[in-house]
């Protein structure tokens, strides 16, 4: 197998359309560029019919009044159709602005308000409802494009218009002026804007990146020279585009080398497709990892008992092979038999069941992975490898490399990239890759962007082996009693390995000892509590429960055990619900807001550090439609 070559070199006058462009001359119909399922059944698109789709769109937009830096808001699942206009959109000299699908009345507001969109491109009816809705309070706003007919037969109004229309018009305009489509990606530059990403927004509202061609080429064509991938791999394309792990794996990586991406059928049934295909490169957030590791576990809990033992049998020798290559030993003779049957006996199957029976190379980043995850998929036998970066430097600037994992790392620093630590621990980057500022906000771009430097607000160190620890967030480094820092990620994903624990909030900087809140992971929790015949109506009534309580005391219990004192966790609580993003309690990225949960649940706070047993609760949970509930409740907290 030898690796795609690239179809042009990655200089300066290089875009993302110039690069398409010649990535469908080369393939055209003999490749098949995407597929999506639908009904059931794989639909193949070529290289032909992506460019097809893209050209009329882009002369669509241009149509109607699209010109160079014009922003294009777009929302909606993963799908060609979101693809095609983007890079429709780019095509023509405009700048994409991906927005994530479950974003409330507010924050969709804010983004085509803040960006400056000047047209807006949804899925379905739910999304064009979004924009009619905040239409007025955006001036700019000027066209909003749609794709499913379904439920639109009645909307009439000038400002809509459907995809379909849309390359009709672009149809005609090829007509008119052929030559159009390519001359328009011909004036591209290297330095010209092609994306608008929002930050999550941990501590405030989302800041928009600015991210030029450049930026996304250049991190695309480093980490392949890390991790080369071939142009007759697969990639399903899963996560919101809003995203920028997702578009490093679609646009920066996947242009690049050309191979197929895959898009699944629903967001709900990601998991099936995934199986189906079985993809040579997976890229997902820790979230994703750890809901595989806690789907294996609920399945072990339910196996027979020739399952459980031979499960048991191979997990143990899938640790000790995998241990033997973090610490880069040999593997003893006797383990390689052990582990063949292991692979045979178990590990072939539970890595076909995650769809992993074909990855080469899996990341994770985004957020923080705990080191019993990460162990967790190296005993299976899967190459899991951790990466940092973030959106402003083009998703990713430290990887892992073969042969060389470490756990509690995430890696060394991938080609043209440069990372330093100042004298207060704080992590630096500089890589061509860096992003051009933010959008609107020069105080926020000065503070970011210092000599050519990125200051990330993380806190790590580089240690022996040049590898970059990353201990968390500036902001969320705490103080133990004994005046020592301490990571609350660090106990939170160590409570995640536990399948009945979804959520953890850790609390205790500069108090006398540490706290945490918890959210069960109502599925596993509830199937336990059905086995022990115990009765619940509700989420809030199962986490109260006395006999769960104690279930989720041992696993606390568990991940006390090897901590230095000040860093156990004395006392918890059960939420009555799980943390959620509609609530503003995390980021649209699983991320949680630690300063906002603070004060909204300062009660809660207040009543683990008194003498209190109980905390009275009254408030008000918001669900995705935006309606909101009351709840009053008594939570119950446990000494442990």
């Amino acid at each position: 197998m030898v690796a795609s070559p690239l179809a042009l070199e990655i200089t300066k006058d290089l875009t993302i359309p110039k690069l398409f462009l010649s990535q469908c001359r080369k393939y055209g119909d003999r490749k098949v560029a995407m597929r999506e399922k639908e009904f059931g059944i794989w639909r193949p698109f070529t290289w032909q019919d992506y460019y097809d789709n893209v050209k009329y769109l882009c002369l669509g937009m241009v149509s109607l009044g699209l010109t160079k830096g014009d922003k294009v808001a777009m929302i909606g699942d993963n799908r060609p159709e979101g693809l095609w206009a983007e890079m429709a959109a780019i095509c023509a000299g405009g700048v994409g602005v991906w927005l994530f699908q479950d974003c409330m009345m507010e924050e969709v507001k804010y983004i085509i308000d803040h960006s400056d969109a000047k047209f807006f491109v949804g899925e379905t009816q739910e999304e064009v409802d979004k924009a009619m809705a905040i239409k007025d309070q955006c001036p700019k706003l000027e066209k909003i494009v749609w794709d499913d007919p379904k439920g639109m037969r009645n909307y009439k109004n000038e400002c809509l218009i459907s995809m379909k229309e849309l390359q009709k018009r672009g149809r005609d305009l090829d007509k008119k002026d052929p030559g159009l489509f390519e001359r328009l990606i011909d004036q591209g530059h290297g330095d010209d804007i092609c994306l608008l990403f929002y930050t999550s927004g941990t501590t405030a509202l989302p800041k928009g990146a600015l991210l030029s061609h450049w930026n996304m080429l250049t991190m695309g064509r480093n980490l392949m020279s890390v991790d080369p991938c071939y142009d007759t791999d697969d990639f399903v394309s899963y996560l919101p585009f809003a995203w920028i792990g997702e578009q490093m794996m679609s646009i920066s990586c996947g242009l690049q080398i050309g191979y197929t991406l895959n898009f699944p059928e629903e967001p709900t049934t990601a998991r099936e497709d995934i199986r189906q295909i079985g993809p040579h490169v997976m890229f997902a957030p820790p979230r994703l990892y750890e809901g595989m590791t806690r789907q294996v576990q609920v399945k072990y809990i339910d196996s027979t008992w020739i399952k459980r033992k031979i499960y048991e049998f191979a997990t143990k020798v899938g640790y000790k092979v995998a241990n033997c290559r973090f610490e880069k030993k040999p593997v003893p003779i006797s383990f390689k038999l052990l582990h063949w049957l292991a692979y045979a006996a178990m590990q072939k199957k539970l890595k076909d069941h995650l769809g992993m029976s074909r990855l080469r190379h899996a990341y994770t980043g985004g957020a923080a992975m705990g080191p019993d995850h990460f162990r967790f998929f190296h005993a299976l036998g899967v190459n899991l490898k951790q990466i940092y970066g973030q959106t402003e430097i083009a998703g990713i600037s430290i990887v892992h490399r073969d042969g060389d994992v470490k756990f509690d790392t995430v890696g060394t620093p991938i080609p043209e990239t440069e990372v330093k630590i100042t004298e207060e621990g704080e992590i630096l980057s500089r890589s061509p890759s860096v992003f051009q500022g933010y959008y609107k906000n020069e105080e926020a771009t000065r503070k970011t962007l210092v000599d050519g430097w990125l200051y990330s607000g993380d806190k790590g160190f580089i240690d022996e082996d040049g590898h970059l620890v990353v201990f968390d967030r500036s902001k969320d480094v705490m103080t133990l009693s004994d005046g020592r820092p301490f990571s609350p990620q660090y106990l939170e994903t160590r409570l995640k390995f536990s399948p009945f624990i979804q959520e953890v909030w850790v609390i205790g900087d500069k108090r006398p000892f540490i706290t945490a809140v918890i959210c069960i992971d109502y599925s596993v929790c509830g199937k336990w509590a059905d086995e022990k015949k115990l009765n619940y109506t509700s989420y809030q009534e199962l986490s109260q429960k006395p006999e769960i309580q104690e279930l989720v005391r041992k696993q606390i219990v568990e991940a006390n055990k090897d901590l230095p004192t000040p860093a156990k966790i004395h006392r918890f609580l059960n939420l009555y619900k799980v943390f959620d993003a509609d609530d503003e309690e995390l980021t649209r990225t699983s991320k949680l807001r630690r300063a906002f949960v603070e004060n909204r649940y300062r009660l809660i706070v207040d009543g683990l550090y008194s003498e209190d047993k109980i905390v009275h609760m009254d408030t008000t949970i918001t669900y995705e439609d935006g309606r909101e509930q009351r709840i009053k409740t008594d939570l119950n907290i446990i000494d442990v």
